[in-house]
């Protein structure tokens, strides 16, 4: 059995080294791939002000956010939550990497990058040169995202469910997480092998074409060295 998380989180801004923190934490567990219908779900107190522009992003102020518990608070329920999952979340850099901030600021272990699976590297190297936003995602695969106005943890963690799923094959994924990379692979060589391969074209010179590039030679270019 393969158990994994699914996760989402918003924030007060791009950089946890600037001081920016966690507003909330959305996650949805899959068994062998397939949503269980177990989520869990948390606003949380960054103890300090979310800047406007952030706010027209996901919609929390900090007037909202102030009565929730901080992050230390939750952080066991979140680890309990998770347990010995795989994490799987998009550009899973950003939210690991907050992640780990918060729980090494309370001294508690930080996630293994070992355990991590980003989406957005998956779909980058099944669609190179394409669009690979969450949203992009959702409508290559016709997920149904149109309630999302805003960006909120739960809501796109469980958008992200399913276009993983559809990212490792659709409704019969392998039960084996690693065949994720056999399934990228496979799919580049099927795309490879469906290109077109036109034979090599001869472009042959006519007499008067070949005399006049000798006469253009011979006039302008004074030692050329393939004469030497």
């Amino acid at each position: 059995m393969t158990r994994e998380i699914v996760f989402d989180t918003e924030t007060t801004g791009f950089d946890y080294a600037k001081g920016d923190r966690l507003v909330e934490i959305g996650a949805v567990e899959l068994i062998n791939h397939m949503p269980t219908g177990v989520t869990f779900h948390q606003y949380i107190n960054p103890e300090r002000d979310v800047p406007e522009e952030v706010v027209k992003v996901h919609g929390l102020t900090y007037d909202f956010l102030k009565d929730f518990p901080t992050f230390e608070k939750i952080a066991d329920d979140w680890l309990d939550f998770v347990g010995d999952a795989t994490l799987v979340a998009h550009n899973a850099s950003f939210d690991i990497n907050f992640v780990n901030y918060e729980l090494k600021q309370i001294g508690k272990p930080e996630f293994e990058w070992s355990r991590v699976v980003d989406t957005l590297e998956i779909a980058r190297l099944l669609f190179p040169g394409a669009r690979c936003s969450l949203d992009a995602l959702c409508k290559r695969f016709e997920v149904d995202n149109s309630s999302r106005t805003f960006h909120g943890a739960l809501l796109d963690a469980q958008l992200l469910s399913e276009v993983y799923l559809e990212l490792l094959g659709g409704k019969e994924p392998s039960l084996l997480l690693d065949s994720k990379k056999t399934k990228v692979e496979k799919n580049m060589e099927t795309t490879q092998q469906q290109r077109t391969l036109r034979p090599a074209r001869n472009f042959a010179l006519s007499e008067d074409e070949i005399n006049a590039h000798n006469a253009f030679l011979q006039s302008k270019i004074k030692e050329a060295v393939w004469n030497s």
